[in-house]
């Protein structure tokens, strides 16, 4: 069995990145971004989860992520997903959306291929345990740089789904925790 990509070290911090299934850009409308930030701060303050660096991006998700003493960093990635997906499924549903019969249909072709009435996450997020402070430094620029890469801003923390206004300013959207 490989172990290649996978949560090895339970008390590790590890570069994790969610994606929707299919590369759909669901999180380009703000009702959905907030559902997936509500869900990452509940997770914060109720199951454990440390965030140390984060950007969302319309069809994926970086975060640097560990958990509390006596929580489950894949259970907790596992449950968020699960409730997010769930969140955002009810939402295409009930809020005015234009692409709602595409995205619905997306999601249940998705869900066909593995016997679910609808997929929204890929089952992988590609764990990567970063364990230097090089490694770290070298993750924490990817995220932040994404947003730059995808031509959305010119600086990172003008990207306000992401860490780097933390980094630089001291506050974001989300608490994070920044290393010295």
């Amino acid at each position: 069995m490989s172990t290649k990509y996978k949560v090895q070290n339970p008390e590790g911090s590890y570069f994790l990145t969610l994606t929707i299934v299919g590369w759909i850009d669901i999180f380009s409308r703000q009702v959905y971004r907030d559902i997936l930030l509500d869900s990452l701060r509940y997770c914060q303050q109720h199951k454990g989860l440390l965030l140390y660096a984060y950007v969302v991006m319309t069809n994926h998700v970086h975060l640097i992520a560990a958990v509390a003493e006596g929580h489950d960093l894949v259970e907790t990635i596992r449950s968020l997903k699960k409730h997010t997906a769930k969140k955002l499924l009810e939402a295409i549903k009930k809020e005015p959306e234009s692409r709602r019969e595409w995205l619905l249909y997306l999601f249940s072709y998705f869900g066909k291929q593995v016997k679910q009435a609808h997929q929204v996450w890929q089952h992988d997020n590609h764990p990567i345990e970063v364990w230097s402070e090089k490694v770290i430094l070298q993750k924490i620029n990817y995220i932040h740089l994404n947003p730059v890469r995808a031509n959305f801003v010119t600086e990172p923390e003008m990207w306000i789904y992401s860490s780097a206004s933390n980094y630089l300013y001291g506050t974001g959207i989300l608490e994070v925790i920044v290393p010295e």
